[in-house]
């Protein structure tokens, strides 16, 4: 092992899918209440998270910063390793620069190790698919630099798309006009948003109803997925579990790849999402 891979509690992985990648924990607020999320999904109680969310709680969340990764990536440099860290998208959270400024700042004090960030331009399994990626190719022998490399030649053809079922959440952080929330929600209008090339997320769909959304995520597959039976495919939930297997049989049907997981959603942006969010993260031709 030459280096580590890094992610955090936005990459959305299972403790079966971690192998020797180091997660950071999080820190968000429930109505001014602490909680440290360590970054394992499966010690995270979605169902209560998200019924706090349809309760009217309110979740503030904040990036990850340039200390936190220093004292994170130092005793990794310091018994000679180097280090790669996939990041959420540059274009939602500044935890991108602040790691870049760590890695700056730790490659002057250790010159002789290198500590790569890469902009993932996603979230949850949008960064986490990343990481798992990034440590299979680490047990394969390559250097930090090469799979670096790697990973960043992969960011553009990480596709997400997902759906959510109350779009006030979405209007909450800017997402959308309060007016379009407001007819999108008399009309029964579900957006399906994906993340750009350049890590923003937008819509690329409007269809109306439930069911309809789900389809299209399914058909958004079909299009654009490339080798299904070589690849680990994700979905996850906030806390729509029917719905997230609904589309695991469809995704299934269309082309079944050699894994696909369920997960609920992670915390942090699961709470510009809501409850009812359900989203598809897999290898494609584009997104």
């Amino acid at each position: 092992m030459s280096f580590i891979v890094f992610a955090d509690g936005t990459a959305n992985l299972p403790k079966s899918l971690l192998g020797s990648i180091q997660l950071l924990p999080c820190t968000y607020l429930v109505d001014d209440e602490t909680h440290i999320y360590e970054g394992d999904i499966d010690d995270f109680d979605g169902h209560d998270y998200y019924q706090q969310l349809r309760e009217g709680k309110t979740v503030k969340t904040s990036l990850l910063n340039t200390y936190l990764f220093e004292e994170h990536f130092k005793p990794v440099l310091e018994k000679g390793l180097d280090v790669i860290y996939i990041s959420m998208s540059s274009g939602i959270s500044g935890t991108y620069q602040a790691a870049k400024i760590a890695a700056e700042e730790l490659m002057e004090e250790y010159p002789d190790r290198t500590v790569r960030i890469i902009d993932s331009r996603g979230c949850g399994f949008g960064n986490g698919l990343l990481a798992i990626y990034g440590d299979m190719l680490q047990k394969e022998g390559l250097s930090a630099n090469e799979v670096a490399d790697i990973l960043d030649e992969r960011v553009p053809h990480t596709c997400q798309y997902f759906t959510v079922d109350d779009l006030n959440f979405l209007k909450r952080t800017g997402r959308v006009k309060g007016s379009t929330a407001a007819i999108g929600t008399v009309l029964n209008i579900k957006p399906i948003l994906y993340g750009t090339a350049e890590g923003k997320i937008v819509d690329c769909e409007k269809v109306r109803g439930r069911k309809k959304s789900i389809k299209a995520i399914a058909q958004k597959y079909a299009e654009k997925v490339v080798d299904a039976d070589k690849q680990l495919v994700a979905i996850s939930h906030g806390d729509c579990l029917e719905d997230a297997q609904k589309l695991a049989e469809l995704i299934n049907e269309i082309a079944k790849p050699k894994e696909l997981i369920i997960c609920q959603h992670e915390p942090f942006s699961g709470s510009h999402v809501g409850p009812g969010m359900l989203g598809l993260f897999f290898y494609g031709k584009e997104r």
